[in-house]
């Protein structure tokens, strides 16, 4: 396996041809029995993936999560790298949002209202003033309906109604995760409406490439392709002015450990009550381009993962408020503590329906709603 490279297929076949290796990963797999529950009148399910180069991972139809995602080390040594439960009770009562397909519309819009063709439309207030990644019911908690296209695929569709948490338009929705021979994890979002809406669609995943639960990810190195990011106000509701990262703690368009200038005296690293990072990175890239957009590597581990995404945002969350006391009790008990993940959702801006100088988010009745993102696994010696 050559440094920052791909894994070898071939040699990684040669590793997880060995009953010890699927035996491990077996291991670190949750109980698909404990995903099994009539919610509003469909049934929950696991559905495990397997691709033919080693890489696994389970995904709920409950929110359309993301469970677990078993990958490799240096040395091949399996370890689910993302944060979540072990059934589904514990999703309807903890913290939601770990691997959710999060809609209609991810991140935060201003005073839980946007105006669209004249019309004004009165969203559903679950932060503060403001609406965040939906609302309360959001797509996090419904039931999608679930067709399994092969042993490495899953389709996920959801029929959201005019009017569900105040946005407008009867909403088609599709998303298929896979996991490609190409190493990756690929999750790629349709849709289609039947009046003028606005959407924004991510994937909420929390990782820590060392393994969940195994430490913080301070030291792990961070690289997002982003010259700039959209300041914000109280509330983290951008103010419209875009902001280059050079010369500030935002600055990661070199490798650099995420713990570096955490707890620098800056205003958006102060605005949680534990430092750290939750802003929206400005990508350097085209439009619906799917690009490279930012790139984590464990040094322990060896573990790398590269994110490419369509979308011209990436949020960049550093975990500050998970605190194994206060609940976030992981897979298998393990306690998730302040730092221990990083989630990377890519996505529009935050409030852009209201901000008509940002990239716009309205979908209209004829068009069709496309994004991807592919997280790609290597490792590096």
């Amino acid at each position: 396996m050559k440094k920052n490279g791909w894994l070898s297929v071939f040699a990684f076949c040669s590793v997880i041809g060995t009953p010890t290796y699927a035996e491990n990963v077996d291991n670190l797999l949750v109980d698909a029995a404990a995903f099994q529950k009539d919610l509003q009148g469909i049934r929950t399910d696991l559905y495990t993936l397997r691709n033919r180069t080693g890489l696994s991972a389970q995904v709920t139809n409950y929110g359309a999560k993301l469970v677990t995602l078993i990958v490799p080390d240096r040395n091949g040594v399996p370890a689910d790298i993302v944060m979540g439960y072990d059934n589904i009770d514990r999703y309807l009562t903890a913290n939601p949002n770990f691997g959710s397909t999060v809609g209609r519309y991810a991140n935060r819009i201003s005073n839980a209202s946007f105006t669209l063709d004249g019309a004004t439309y009165t969203l559903t207030k679950n932060d503060g003033d403001n609406t965040l990644h939906g609302g309360n019911k959001s797509f996090r908690h419904v039931v999608w309906q679930a067709t399994r296209i092969d042993d490495s695929t899953v389709a996920f569709t959801y029929y959201s109604k005019d009017g569900e948490e105040g946005y407008p338009g009867n909403l088609n929705v599709r998303v298929v995760y896979a996991l490609t021979d190409n190493n990756e994890l690929r999750i790629e979002y349709q849709a289609t409406t039947d009046k003028p809406t606005v959407l924004n669609l991510t994937n909420h995943s929390f990782f820590n490439l060392a393994g969940h639960g195994n430490g913080d990810v301070l030291g792990q190195l961070l690289e997002v392709n982003a010259s700039g990011y959209t300041r914000v106000k109280a509330g983290f509701i951008p103010t419209g002015e875009i902001v280059p990262v050079a010369g500030t703690p935002m600055d990661f368009r070199k490798p650099t450990p995420v713990g570096a200038r955490i707890r620098d005296d800056y205003p958006e690293l102060r605005m949680p009550a534990t430092p750290g990072y939750d802003q929206n990175f400005v990508l350097d890239k085209k439009p619906g381009q799917l690009s490279f957009a930012a790139r984590v590597t464990d040094p322990k581990s060896g573990r790398v993962m590269e994110l490419f995404t369509t979308e011209p945002g990436l949020q960049v969350f550093s975990g500050q408020n998970s605190n194994g006391a206060g609940g976030f009790v992981g897979k298998r008990g393990v306690p998730y503590n302040v730092y221990s993940s990083l989630c990377l959702e890519p996505q529009h801006f935050p409030d852009s329906p209201n901000r008509p100088e940002f990239p716009s988010t309205v979908l209209r009745p004829g068009e069709w709603y496309s994004q991807t993102s592919a997280y790609r696994f290597s490792t590096t010696r």
